[in-house]
């Protein structure tokens, strides 16, 4: 299976249900827009929020975001949000609780049946693996290379909920860098703030953790209100400066004698690993400016939350 993983360094959650604060959501800047109809949702106004997610979707695609939908654990939520999630035309649906690669590739069938019952391009809609507990921790390996993943993803509430432990950076430093270890494998967003989500107003150690997180690999956040997404975008975006260095060193390298292994470039060595972070920042960079919205990022062969 080949795919394309999309750059988002922000995904702001907002329940689906909710039309006001939908419409708001198209205007923070949020790289995408997460349509809750899990734990956002009363049960009572499930079927309303399922019903509201096209016109929501629509609104988020014409303001340049990415769509995801996170759906309910339970199978008959489940079944009924993924069918109106690809009648949507998602770019993506979050499972929660991910602990089993199993239940992931049912879901994988499930959505291929859904989008060709709803006209929609075969593998277009991606998984985001939410992991909220130490059981997912185990199995990170097996959720990544699940098919239609695009993204790890950290529920920090839950995960250390399950544990009995409140959610501090030093409690959540562990899964964010094996999310992170885990996701690069295959080239996956990480979106592991090791941080609560729900400490949105302490910008400053939320910039920290947003800098700490990309230190080790992290790519992403999961936000719940507009203040974290400026601080996401900034901390997982690649600056001018960075870009331009990584030109200078990829020239060089391209550069160089037939033959030679290395090349000098300011009095530092570059050799392949260099060239080849120096590539894939710059391609990184470039799918950082393609924009949330577009799903064509998703397309890929198949083998037979808080107020504001």
């Amino acid at each position: 299976m080949t795919h394309s993983i999309p750059a988002w360094r922000s995904l702001l959650f907002v329940p689906a249900d909710d039309a006001k604060r939908c419409a708001k959501a198209c205007g923070v800047g949020a790289d995408a827009v997460i349509l809750d109809l899990e734990d956002g949702v009363a049960p009572v106004a499930k079927t309303a929020a399922r019903r509201a997610l096209p016109a929501a979707a629509r609104a988020l695609r014409d303001a340049g975001a990415g769509v995801v939908v996170r759906i309910n654990g339970g199978w008959r939520d489940a079944f009924a949000d993924l069918d109106a999630a690809v009648a949507a035309g998602v770019d993506a649906v979050m499972v929660p609780k991910a602990e089993d690669s199993a239940r992931l590739r049912v879901i994988d069938e499930l959505l291929g049946e859904f989008e060709a019952g709803h006209d929609v391009d075969a593998g277009t809609t991606g998984i985001v693996a939410l992991v909220e507990s130490a059981a997912a921790l185990t199995v990170l390996q097996a959720l990544a290379a699940a098919p239609r993943v695009i993204a790890l993803a950290l529920g920090t509430e839950d995960f250390c909920v399950g544990l009995g432990v409140a959610p501090t950076p030093a409690v959540l430093e562990l899964p964010s860098r094996q999310i992170a270890l885990a996701a690069s494998v295959r080239g996956q967003m990480a979106l592991a703030v090791p941080l609560s989500i729900a400490s949105f107003r302490d910008t400053g150690a939320y910039a920290a953790a947003v800098a700490a997180g990309a230190a080790w690999g992290v790519n992403g956040a999961i936000c719940i209100h507009p203040l974290q997404v400026g601080l996401a975008n900034e901390g997982f975006g690649v600056d001018t400066d960075a870009l331009a260095q990584a030109q200078r060193i990829l020239d060089a390298w391209d550069g160089r004698a037939h033959g030679t292994a290395v090349v000098s470039l300011d009095g530092r060595m570059i050799d392949p690993p260099v060239a080849e972070r120096a590539r894939r920042l710059l391609a990184r960079g470039r799918r950082g400016q393609d924009g949330g919205g577009d799903r064509s990022r998703l397309r890929r062969e198949i083998p037979p939350a808080a107020p504001f």
